[in-house]
C-alpha cells in the first residue's frame, strides 16, 4: 500500500494547485491504448476521490471540479433508537464500491457546514482501516472563499467490489465507556451544546451528560473569520478545557454528525481518539447508563 500524497489537513488553494498540476500531466499522456493504460491505471499514479457531502442543491450550484457528491444519510444505518450508528456491513460495501475504492485510492473529502459530515466520512474510512484520505480545511465555505473553481457537472466514477474488512479501533461502545468511567488517563469529549450538556434541552429519554465528560461544542473550534477553518489555537482550547494527548478520548454528540467533526480534529492533533457512533440518542435512551445533570 502507498503512502499519503496529500496531507491530511488540506488548504483549498494547495489542492487547486495539486489539481492543477495533475491535469497538466494528463494533457501530456499519450491517447491510451492497450500498451499505454490510462493515467490513474498507471502503477506509478494514485487514484483520486473528492467527495462532496454538502447539500444537493450546494452541489448543483457549484462543486469542485471532479468531485461526487455523496448524500450524507449512505454514512449511517438510520435505524432504532440510535440512527446514527454505523450502517450494516453490506452498506458500507456498496458505498465504497460506488465510490470505486481501490487500496491506494486518496480520498479528499469536504462539506458546506465546517466539517461534520467531512469528518463522519473521514471516521467511516478509519473503520474501514483506509489511512488515504485528507479534509479540505473549511470545505466548500473556504474553496468559495478563495473565488477558486467551480463545476456543475455530476461526476462518476467506474464501480468497484472492495473487500472490506472492519477495523473496531476506532469505534467506542457502551461497555467501553462504562468499564473506563473515573479513569484518570480517560476523557468523555461530548460535542453537544451547553444546553444539551447540562440537561435543560432534551432528545432522549434522559438529558444530562455522561459523567465527567467535558463538554466542547463542536463550533467552537471552527474559525468564522476564516470560513470555518479549524482554528489555530484548537489544541490549546482543547487543553485549557482538560482535553489533551496522552489521554484516552471518546468523543459522540447526539447522532455522531457533529462529533465527526470533533473526532477529525482529534485525529489532526494526533490524539488517541474514538467516537462513539451511538451517541447520546443510545446512551440517554438506555435504562443502564449514568447520567450527570450540572450547570457549566
Amino acid at each position: 500500500m502507498t503512502s499519503s500524497i496529500l496531507p491530511l489537513l488540506l488548504e483549498p488553494e494547495q489542492l487547486a494547485g495539486f489539481l492543477e498540476e495533475r491535469n497538466a500531466l494528463l494533457q501530456q499522456e499519450p491517447e491510451t491504448t492497450s500498451e499505454t493504460p490510462a493515467l490513474a491505471d498507471a502503477s506509478d499514479r494514485i487514484p483520486i476521490r473528492i467527495i462532496d457531502l454538502c447539500a444537493e442543491q450546494s452541489y448543483q450550484t457549484g462543486h469542485i471540479p471532479g468531485a461526487i457528491h455523496l448524500p450524507v444519510q449512505a454514512l449511517f444505518s438510520g435505524q432504532g433508537i440510535a440512527p446514527g450508528k454505523l450502517p450494516e456491513f453490506s452498506q458500507l460495501q456498496r458505498l465504497f464500491g460506488h465510490l470505486g475504492l481501490t487500496p491506494d485510492t486518496h480520498f479528499i473529502v469536504y462539506d458546506d457546514e465546517g466539517g461534520g459530515w467531512a469528518g463522519r466520512f473521514i471516521w467511516t474510512l478509519d473503520v474501514i482501516g483506509h489511512k488515504h484520505y485528507s479534509y479540505i480545511n473549511g470545505g466548500m465555505l473556504a474553496w468559495r472563499g478563495a473565488g477558486l473553481e467551480l463545476e456543475q457537472n455530476e461526476n462518476h466514477v467506474p464501480p468497484t467490489y472492495p473487500a472490506l474488512k472492519i477495523n473496531h479501533q476506532p469505534v467506542a461502545e457502551i461497555p467501553d465507556i462504562l468499564n473506563n468511567l473515573g479513569r484518570p488517563n480517560f476523557t468523555v469529549w461530548d460535542a453537544r451544546s451547553p444546553e444539551e450538556y447540562r440537561g435543560d434541552k432534551v432528545f432522549a429519554k434522559k438529558g444530562g451528560h455522561i459523567p465527567g465528560a467535558i463538554n466542547c461544542e463542536w463550533t467552537n473550534l471552527m474559525d468564522p473569520n476564516h470560513h470555518y477553518r479549524i482554528r489555530e489555537d484548537a489544541e490549546e482550547r482543547l487543553g485549557m478545557l482538560g482535553i489533551r494527548k496522552g489521554q484516552e478520548i471518546v468523543t459522540h454528540c447526539q447522532s455522531h454528525h457533529r462529533s465527526g467533526f470533533t473526532y477529525l480534529v482529534g485525529r489532526i492533533l494526533n490524539f488517541d481518539i474514538k467516537a462513539y457512533h451511538g451517541s447520546w440518542a443510545e446512551w440517554g435512551n438506555h435504562p443502564d447508563t449514568p447520567v450527570e445533570q450540572s450547570r457549566l
